[in-house]
């Protein structure tokens, strides 16, 4: 899908800022910036390359300032804010810039036009940059290109102590020599430094400057007449591809992508290539792993299991699914799934008591979509333990009550996926049975006693307890005046809260209403939570409704799960809808018109991804994560379910 931005989009330094692109390289690292290439946040980087996979990540070239010398004089190409100096505003000559998986700039300025295109090169800590100048300006004309680096874990702030020193090709600092490879004119220059100011960060309550350094430049010099291509590659690697070469595997790579899918609809064919960029390798288990979104965070178990169906099975890639869940299998401990995997000589963790159910239901997915049953007879005794781990009771206060049904949490530990803690602070307390997650329970229960006959074992007792989970749940959460259910039963206020978690008890391959009260779920979320980009966590007419999500960490954090739009409960939300109005012609025509509203989402924050959130009133402008792994996963599965029929149980 080609996202293209125009002059509108960048009439100010400020509205140049308010998009980026992300463009990854498999292992964790990345490049982002500014469409106009500025860098607005701490975390972006034009090369944000990965030590060790998918975490390790450094932050080697921050930004890349660009002046073009013409006979009118010197202007930069880049914009850039720095702190205490005026601003480099090279949007001021930019007179497009458009993303078709990797982005695309074209300056034009006194009769020299200048075209930018990059690429990372795949499971390799390398950067390309090719710059097309055409000079009609009747003069010679110089671009010089200087990259600003820091040589920090990503995050972290560059240190006036830090030493950088270049040397046979390559600049070396902190124990990393980043080796560069140009056909214009390299040369080292005297080490300069610059303050930069990042406006998303500021905003935010976070750091709002940061330090970068430069002590090399390259250049090219274009008679009048002339076009002429500079070439320049950036690698940690010992041997350094050509830079046409990187672009050109890149841009197949994509493509093959889009091919590979099978989807129809253009937004859907790019949700699959957007999905790729979560999909890395994880040098601790030599195997696949997701990452739950740019820029900010790292592979959670949690969001595996969530974004997994979307992001591998519906985009036919299996063979990154299975490794993904050996990885699980061979971590699961007292039943439970690891929410942060071992990382070097540190431990996972097992904060969650959402992502061993949802194992379970993406091992029954992933059998659908590729019958491996010798891949279901492995996980067997794993899926075992953790509905013996979850009925016997295990860490985090996690266990069965004598109803069936399962309860979690105790003291500050918060295990769904509503998990804030600020302090000694639960904005979201939910210690008690969630609604979702004795949804994906009963799911589990069913699963088990399918797959259990064709495991040599007998399944009554799955089906029984499922029995009475059933009749549980149905008593417990279903309120018959609000038409909906309870999100939590820990005898507090905040059980009859309406919130997004109950749609789950809904979408999930085996459910507990009836029809008739299904129905009315859907209508009741549609009424209170839903908006086109979204589903609310919490209903406007509750007093604890936070409208706006932004400012200061603690006052974001208090704001995340009260009212906050989430895209990806968003497609539990459509599958649900489909479900109700039984996959008819008119419910999917209704579905697609609505889709139509996530068209322009995947145009704003990111070019072709899905956030993580927007704010809770109008639900404008992304917020957080501005590339969110579950957004985009859980939204492909409904395009997979509009164009393959029924999704695969």
């Amino acid at each position: 899908m080609r996202f293209i931005y125009g002059k509108q989009d960048f009439r100010s330094q400020e509205r140049g800022q308010e998009s980026c692109w992300l463009v990854t390289n498999g292992l964790g690292g990345f490049s982002s910036q500014t469409i106009t290439g500025a860098a607005a946040r701490n975390d972006h980087a034009v090369l944000m390359a990965c030590t060790q996979a998918p975490n390790h990540r450094w932050n080697l070239i921050h930004r890349l300032e660009e002046v073009l010398e013409t006979g009118n004089g010197m202007e930069h190409l880049s914009s850039q804010q720095f702190r205490g100096l005026p601003a480099e505003e090279g949007w001021k000559h930019l007179c497009s810039m458009e993303v078709d998986g990797l982005p695309h700039w074209w300056y034009q300025l006194n009769g020299v036009r200048v075209e930018k295109e990059l690429a990372l090169d795949w499971e390799r800590n390398t950067l390309a940059v090719r710059y097309r100048i055409g000079n009609e300006s009747g003069a010679d004309c110089t671009l010089t290109v200087t990259p600003w680096m820091q040589f920090v874990p990503k995050g972290n702030d560059l240190s006036a102590r830090q030493r950088f020193v270049f040397r046979e090709g390559a600049v070396e600092s902190a124990g990393l020599r980043l080796r560069i490879k140009t056909n214009g004119q390299l040369q080292e220059t005297p080490l300069r430094r610059q303050t930069l100011w990042y406006a998303y960060d500021a905003c935010d309550g976070r750091r709002a400057a940061g330090h970068t350094a430069s002590n090399v430049q390259i250049s090219i010099t274009v008679p009048a007449g002339v076009e002429k291509t500079l070439d320049m590659v950036f690698s940690l690697e010992q041997e350094l591809s050509a830079a046409g070469k990187v672009l050109q595997n890149a841009k197949k790579r994509l493509r093959a992508l889009e091919q590979q899918s099978g989807f129809r609809h253009p937004a859907a064919r790019q949700l699959a290539v957007s999905a790729d960029a979560f999909i890395t390798q994880r040098a601790s288990t030599g195997a696949k792993t997701i990452l739950a979104g740019y820029p900010f965070f790292e592979d959670w178990g949690r969001d595996t299991m969530i974004a997994l169906p979307g992001c591998t099975l519906a985009t036919g890639r299996y063979e990154d699914a299975k490794s993904i869940l050996t990885t699980f299998l061979e971590h699961e401990r007292g039943g439970l799934m690891p929410n942060l995997f071992p990382e070097g000589g540190n431990e996972p963790m097992y904060n969650t008591v959402d992502a061993s159910l949802l194992f379970i239901n993406c091992i029954w997915l992933y059998r659908a979509y590729t019958g491996d049953e010798a891949f279901v007879q492995k996980a067997w005794p794993v899926m075992k333990r953790i509905i013996e781990g979850y009925q016997k009771g295990t860490e985090f206060g996690i266990h069965m009550e004598p109803d069936g049904l399962i309860a979690a949490g105790q003291g500050l530990d918060q295990v769904t996926w509503m998990d804030v803690r600020i302090g000694d602070i639960l904005p979201t307390p939910r210690h008690g049975k969630p609604v979702e997650i004795n949804a994906y329970w009963y799911n589990a229960l069913r699963i088990m006693e399918r797959l259990a006959s064709e495991m040599g074992e007998a399944g009554q007792s799955y089906g029984e307890l499922a029995e009475k989970v059933r009749k549980s749940f149905v008593r417990q959460f279903w309120m018959e005046e609000k038409g909906c259910l309870k999100d939590l039963v820990s005898g507090t206020k905040a059980d009859e809260q309406i919130r997004c978690n109950q749609i789950w008890a809904v979408s999930m391959p085996f459910t507990m209403l009836e029809p008739r009260q299904e129905k009315q779920v859907v209508q009741t979320v549609l009424r209170h939570l839903y908006t086109p980009v979204g589903l609310r966590t919490l209903s406007p007419e509750d007093e604890e409704f936070h409208p706006t999500y932004g400012g200061p960490q603690q006052q974001r954090d208090l704001a995340y799960h009260q009212g906050t739009v989430w895209p990806f409960p968003l497609g539990a939300w459509y599958l649900a809808y489909l479900k109700v109005n039984e996959y008819s012609a008119q419910a999917k025509r209704q579905v697609k018109q609505q889709l139509a509203a996530l068209e322009p989402a995947l145009r704003e924050g990111c070019a072709g991804q899905l956030p993580e959130i927007y704010d809770g009133e109008i639900p404008t402008a992304s917020r957080g994560c501005f590339a969110q792994a579950w957004s985009v996963g859980e939204l492909l599965r409904v395009y997979e379910a509009l164009e393959r029929s029924q999704p695969k149980h």
